[in-house]
């Protein structure tokens, strides 16, 4: 897999693409979209990065596997393509949102608008199999997204990340929180949602904490 990603990432990951296990992890990828249906679109497997380079970086939303249907993913967790149905963790995600801050929910499914702003919308695993949830886990990615994160913890300051639901709550248990905030519920599945992500309020929260840092707000 040749690493096409924008330049100040490019830069600051540069170690992480000589390690062994990444050279493994390209081998798998490669050979899966080469004889598989794979999602995102290769092009698009490292959009989030490309969306929202590393000098604009003030927040981080953390997703674990891209959607598996056709035509969903597109390399921002929790993200859709324009005119697809809205999944459900989304429904609820802008539900919360309405809720919070009074944004009316938006006609597309489309974070792109977000991840511009300086969002990374950051799944744990970056690609998978048409129809086959997790179905790329444990293949490597998940070594070079901790990779992001500690470079994030360590080479900035004032970032918001926003951990919903158990797995990204322990991928992101090493984040120092004297110097960044860490904002955690549930899940924004159905099956979770009532039980503490609706009014968690962390939309507010973190615009909150970015003024108090003399950051431009994030426009929701």
């Amino acid at each position: 897999m040749d690493v096409k990603m924008e330049a100040s990432w490019k830069n600051v990951l540069a170690d992480e693409f000589e390690k062994d296990y990444f050279e493994k992890l390209s081998s798998f990828v490669h050979e899966e979209y080469r004889s598989q249906s794979i999602y995102p679109p290769a092009k698009l497997i490292f959009n989030a990065f490309d969306q929202c380079p590393f000098d604009q970086l003030k927040v981080v939303i953390l997703g674990q596997d891209p959607y598996h249907g056709p035509g969903q993913a597109h390399g921002l967790c929790f993200s859709v393509n324009d005119g697809i149905r809205f999944p459900p963790s989304l429904r609820n995600i802008f539900k919360e949102l309405q809720q919070d801050v009074g944004k009316d929910i938006p006609t597309s499914g489309n974070l792109t608008s977000w991840a511009k702003q300086g969002v990374l919308l950051l799944n744990a695993t970056l690609t998978v199999r048409a129809g086959q949830a997790a179905s790329h886990q444990k293949k490597g990615w998940e070594t070079f997204t901790d990779a992001v994160i500690h470079r994030i913890n360590e080479e900035k300051e004032h970032v918001v990340f926003i951990l919903w639901g158990n797995y990204a709550i322990r991928k992101g248990e090493f984040i120092d929180q004297s110097k960044h905030l860490v904002l955690t519920s549930v899940h924004p599945s159905p099956l979770s949602a009532s039980r503490g992500f609706f009014g968690n309020k962390h939309f507010s929260r973190t615009n909150a904490f970015l003024e108090q840092h003399h950051l431009a707000p994030v426009n929701w």
